[in-house]
């Protein structure tokens, strides 16, 4: 028949009995060497009373002074106090570092296998890929990799290395920009571009920044009301035709959701578009006649600055749109417009022309410092988020050409954190590029509030190659979509857990064991991971829990947060006195007068 189990009274008291008689002996240990002790280092002779049953019996009556007679009683106590330190303390660490062991879920990586992401490992990773590096004594933490977080419960702390490209998916308010976006730049050591539709990530880290190069600020929609004190040619990267293919690609991208499925109009579009960004960059024509030729499919003067340029095959291919049914010629064209509506609007046309009383933004020069790139923009419509990306694509194309120059990797790394890139920086070959990226000494963080929002913007296709190509993943609270948590706690896996059975009959008792396997980490815990905590998935290592490390728990922390309330104070400021949009201007009444 069976009988209780192991957690049963029945199966409780032996072990109760041994428990109680193992604290006894351990306590009478004690102070028989202890009060030995002290009467031997109080002068008082070091024979020891018998180690028997009588001696316990004459402690308890006489107390210490009846076993070592003459001996002060406060180096007796003292001796037993002292040896109860020396066998408490290792023992309190022993029984700290079981209970560690035991409450961290079994089938997840340890300190031993995460070896190469931790201090030692990541700076002798770090001393060969970095020629600077080569012959120093100690180098900052900082520049041998990217700060990930604690290994969670007790740490070490784990970095990535410099040709590491990362992918973080969390929920909002989940710990991306204090955990993730804020430490990358306030860390790190080359050149930085950091895209966002907030200003937070800009408010705390703008005045370290400029202790370490200049801020360039690109704010065409006023995310952190910052007035214009720069300009991009955007047409300066159109002179080619891969260029003026990737610029109209990403206007095309910015309004067009999974960019692998792409209509006749889309398609028909960009490559309108290609044809106008080219001939406007080789006829040095400013943006606003581009525009003037869009909103007149007719103007034959494209196609002439195309010939003019030698492009004879892009000429023709443009006429032939120019001359089809004027039916597909109005919609293609119109498609175009919508592509590149936010150029309409002169604010943000502005930030993309030149303009000889500013100073130009160079992306060849930016990645060679240590300077700052903040590319600020609205998501939704009207957004700038096609002059955003094409701004990013250029830094790091820029970065990938000055690597090559260097002899194949930037140093210092160049850090590019893409908060919110589904939103406000749609590079539609993002996942092809990414681990070329990481070769490069470029390093790519790309943030996302679900897996799903990613397939939105590259399609399953391409999400699933940005996902194989990142070497780093961390997958932090509020993952909602059960089926991609599911397939997370698939790749985690399982581990066996033994189960105890006891059966009790006329011949005795009897304990069997069965095995079974339950998984590492099930959906339901991956989902309700705690806020400051994520789930590390890093290439030929098995999952980690680790811990972030928010900027504001970081030493120098008062005075950065200082720092970015007085900004956060200035940006309301700014706000204060920008007009609110349809408001008249100072002077202009609101209403013709009545004659």
């Amino acid at each position: 028949m069976s009988a209780p189990g192991a957690g049963s009274p029945h199966e409780r008291l032996p072990w109760a009995i041994v428990a109680v008689a193992g604290t006894a002996l351990t306590a009478f240990t004690v102070a028989w060497a202890g009060g030995t002790l002290g009467a031997g280092l109080s002068g008082h002779g070091w024979g020891a009373p018998p180690f028997a049953l009588s001696t316990v019996s004459r402690l308890a009556a006489d107390g210490p002074s009846g076993l070592w007679p003459g001996a002060p009683t406060g180096a007796l106590y003292g001796g037993m106090l002292g040896l109860l330190a020396l066998v408490a303390v290792p023992g309190t660490l022993l029984v700290r570092l079981l209970v560690d062991r035991a409450g961290r879920p079994k089938g997840l990586a340890g300190r031993r296998e995460l070896a190469s992401l931790c201090p030692k490992g990541i700076e002798s990773r770090a001393r060969e890929m970095r020629p600077t590096l080569h012959g120093r004594g100690r180098v900052h933490p900082d520049e041998t990799g990217n700060l990930l977080g604690d290994l969670d419960p007790k740490g070490p702390e784990l970095r990535s290395s410099h040709e590491d490209v990362e992918l973080d998916l969390m929920a909002p308010r989940a710990g991306k920009s204090t955990g993730i976006a804020v430490p990358r730049v306030l860390r790190a050591q080359g050149a930085v571009l950091l895209t966002s539709n907030k200003s937070d990530v800009y408010a705390v880290t703008r005045a370290e920044r400029e202790k370490a190069g200049t801020v360039w600020t690109f704010d065409p929609q006023g995310i952190a009301h910052t007035p214009r004190a720069m300009w991009w040619d955007l047409l300066g990267e159109c002179h080619t035709i891969e260029g003026a293919r990737r610029t109209a690609g990403h206007f095309v991208a910015s309004v067009n959701d999974d960019t692998a499925k792409k209509d006749f109009w889309i398609s028909a579009a960009q490559n309108t578009l290609t044809a106008l960004f080219l001939a406007a960059a080789r006829s040095r024509t400013p943006l606003t006649e581009l525009l003037a030729w869009l909103a007149d499919p007719a103007d034959r003067t494209p196609v002439d600055l195309l010939r003019d340029a030698g492009l004879v095959a892009m000429a023709e291919q443009l006429q032939g749109t120019v001359r089809g049914a004027v039916e597909t010629r109005d919609g293609i064209y119109e498609t175009a417009r919508q592509t590149v509506s936010c150029l309409l609007d002169p604010e943000i046309l502005a930030w993309v022309s030149p303009d000889p009383r500013l100073p130009e933004f160079r992306p060849d020069r930016h990645v060679l410092g240590r300077d700052t790139l903040y590319l600020l923009s609205k998501d939704g419509g009207g957004s700038a988020a096609g002059v955003i990306a094409g701004l990013a694509d250029a830094t790091m194309r820029a970065g990938v050409v000055a690597a090559e120059r260097m002899g194949g990797r930037l140093d210092p790394p160049l850090t590019a954190v893409l908060d919110e890139a589904a939103n406000v920086c749609r590079i539609s070959d993002l996942p092809d590029l990414y681990s070329h990226f990481g070769s490069r000494g470029i390093n790519v963080v790309t943030l996302l509030q679900s897996y799903r929002q990613g397939a939105r913007v590259w399609g399953e296709v391409g999400m699933d190659a940005l996902w194989s190509a990142a070497t780093i993943k961390l997958l932090g609270a509020g993952l909602d979509d059960a089926d991609f948590v599911q397939k997370i706690s698939t790749l985690v896996g399982q581990h066996d857990v033994r189960t105890p059975t006891v059966s009790r009959s006329g011949d005795g008792t009897s304990r069997s064991y069965s095995y079974r396997q339950e998984s590492v980490l099930p959906p339901d815990r991956i989902r309700a991971l705690p806020k400051g905590t994520a789930l590390l998935l890093a290439t030929g290592v098995r999952p980690a829990l680790i811990r972030l490390r928010p900027w504001y728990k970081e030493p120098g922390a008062a005075a950065i947060s200082a720092a970015a309330k007085a900004e956060t104070a200035a940006i309301t400021e700014r706000a204060a006195r920008r007009p609110l949009p349809g408001a008249q201007p100072p002077g202009v009444p609101l209403s013709k007068p009545v004659p």
